[in-house]
């Protein structure tokens, strides 16, 4: 398994690929690699002679208040975890974007942070070849992708410019490693839908595949931030996947008003001592809301649990006439 930190060597390893004739298959992730992500790389096994991972907790979809700093790092241990899978490739560059002289000194903590324990996970005695490597990049970076309407409900509303973070880093990712398939998860349904458009309205060359949302036993959606639950604030977290079910067998039973089964989400929640950031049933394409489930739509969910915040979904189908 190769580990490339400089996107230069990454696009050479890719290019090289191709030119042997290989598809590659890309799987994007921020780390802390749980049962969810494997799957994703299973699935793209199945997609491509080669699979590339990437590992990058990406700053531009962090608001200054969030946890860029404490979001949970675990190289070493993500690498281990993917061995098995006989993974081709994983990209952890030390920064994919150009930082300008203004920015505040906790941000710059952070980053420092970040990179040093980059280097321990590897074994390095300091971080002097992560600054060297980071000097190549010397002009502030000022370009965006933006996706104008799909980046402004749900996640878009609580989180404004995270999309736009999202959809940079997916398009630098693309050009740097090239893939011809990219495989997502469809817990983060907005981001899913989000990239959809974006490689149709640019022209990627990319196929898109969206993999089921992963559950643990629990019923708990799998995420990387799960790890910040305590014990007594992860049961009260499973009121979403036990409110989803409630919302499933109502439409099976023929309630089919959004308000009606909103309601119902909203209540299971607030009895577990969750604070609701949305729930809304949307058409599952531009994730415009619905009032009436009369085409196939989705219930998109964001709550709080103490200081985490957890994203839910499940896709609903309207009855058969």
């Amino acid at each position: 398994m190769e580990l490339f930190h400089d996107k230069e060597d990454m696009r050479k390893w890719s290019r090289a690929m191709k030119r042997a004739g290989k598809k590659i298959a890309f799987v994007p992730t921020m780390g802390s690699l749980h049962a969810g992500h494997l799957h994703l790389v299973e699935r793209a096994k199945l997609e491509a002679d080669v699979v590339v991972v990437s590992i990058y907790v990406n700053p531009s979809q962090f608001a200054p208040n969030e946890d860029f700093g404490s979001y949970p790092r675990d190289l070493r241990g993500d690498l281990d975890k993917l061995q098995p899978f006989c993974v081709d490739a994983v990209f952890n560059p030390y920064d994919l974007y150009v930082r300008d002289a203004g920015q505040n000194d906790s941000e710059l903590s952070e980053r420092k942070a970040s990179s040093q324990q980059k280097a321990v996970n590897e074994g390095a005695d300091d971080t002097r070849d992560l600054t060297s490597k980071r000097q190549r990049y010397t002009h502030e970076h000022e370009t965006w992708i933006r996706v104008e309407k799909l980046e402004l409900p749900l996640c878009g509303k609580s989180r404004p410019g995270f999309f736009r973070g999202v959809a940079t880093v997916v398009t630098k990712f693309f050009h740097i490693v090239e893939p011809d398939v990219a495989i997502f998860g469809k817990k983060d349904y907005q981001q899913w839908r989000l990239v959809c458009r974006m490689v149709r309205d640019l022209d990627f060359d990319i196929k898109i595949i969206g993999c089921e949302l992963i559950r643990e036993e629990d019923g708990l959606a799998m995420s990387s931030r799960n790890t910040y639950l305590s014990s007594a604030e992860r049961l009260q977290a499973l009121s979403i996947s036990r409110s989803l079910k409630k919302v499933k067998e109502a439409v099976l039973n023929g309630t089919l008003d959004a308000s009606s089964l909103v309601e119902l989400v909203k209540q299971e929640i607030i009895h577990a001592s969750g604070i609701v950031d949305y729930i809304e049933i949307c058409e599952r394409d531009s994730l415009q809301p619905l009032q009436f489930i009369n085409c196939p739509a989705v219930i998109c969910i964001a709550a709080w649990f103490a200081r985490v915040r957890l994203i839910d979904n499940l896709e609903l189908e309207p009855p058969q006439s």
